[in-house]
């Protein structure tokens, strides 16, 4: 992948880093507003909307932490996440929870014309969730969906699709193929695709459009959706967790210890 696949970033909030990520110290409030100059000056960015998941990922893979720390906003997803950047000191910080993120950006998308393109999910899914969205929000102007295969796309096919994207003269372009193949996705399109924003959501798709539950409330503020997703499907999800729960644990309270010590430490003499 070559350098030009990366946009240069907007350098429009404070960011920290989360075992070697860059995490953006925003709220919602904070991640629409950035979105929405994006929009308006038609200036391609992409988001990653990234929780412990991806800073796991983001360890073990060099490029994917290099498209975390080259992203527009890297949205803290989940409170685990929050957590740790609250005890390091970032009161600004609050949870950009991905489905919230679509809810909010469709509802103002919905009032202001922005243009939705909707790439991923399984077959029909991406279909239903247009469909759900323009009963929720009657103005909702869907420029199109794209459901590619499991399979890699042939260079032939992903221009195809580049073009139909492209034609759409959308606004933003939701991703929902899961981490880490969205951040690859879209870190390996936004500088061939015309749309300003590229926002990777994983299974906000299936949230949204109503075909998996979300967990309930209080186990989302208290850091525990990965408990309730896990619960809805051990078979897929165990191995992802029982990686990576006790090493974001691990690893997060190392990294304090050193920021406690840092605090501590003498500051040098001149």
């Amino acid at each position: 992948m070559s350098d030009a696949s990366f946009p240069a970033p907007l350098v429009a909030h404070d960011r920290l880093t989360v075992l070697g990520t860059s995490v953006s110290a925003i709220d919602l409030d904070r991640a629409i507003a950035v979105i929405e100059d994006w929009v308006t000056n038609r200036t391609p960015n992409y988001v990653c909307v990234t929780g412990a998941h991806g800073i796991i990922e983001s360890r073990r893979d060099q490029l994917l932490r290099r498209i975390h720390n080259d992203a527009g906003i890297v949205a803290p997803d989940g409170m685990p996440v929050v957590f740790l950047a609250r005890r390091l000191g970032i009161k600004t910080i609050a949870r950009v929870y991905g489905p919230d993120l679509m809810r909010r950006l469709t509802e103002i998308s919905a009032r202001r014309g922005y243009r939705q393109f909707y790439y991923g999910g399984s077959p029909g899914l991406a279909e239903r969730l247009a469909a759900t969205l323009k009963v929720r929000h009657p103005g909702l102007v869907v420029a199109g969906t794209f459901t590619p295969p499991y399979r890699p796309l042939t260079p032939e096919e992903d221009e195809a699709a580049i073009a139909a994207i492209n034609a759409s003269q959308a606004d933003v372009l939701w991703v929902g193929l899961s981490t880490p193949k969205q951040e690859f996705w879209m870190a390996s399109h936004v500088g061939r695709l015309n749309v300003p924003v590229l926002i990777g959501v994983g299974a906000a798709f299936d949230f949204l459009a109503g075909t998996k539950p979300q967990a309930p409330a209080w186990m989302q503020q208290a850091g525990l959706e990965w408990a309730y997703r896990l619960g809805q499907e051990p078979r897929r999800l165990w191995r992802r967790y029982a990686r990576i729960v006790p090493l974001f644990l691990m690893l997060a309270t190392m990294q304090l210890v050193l920021h406690r010590i840092s605090r501590l430490a003498p500051a040098p003499r001149n």
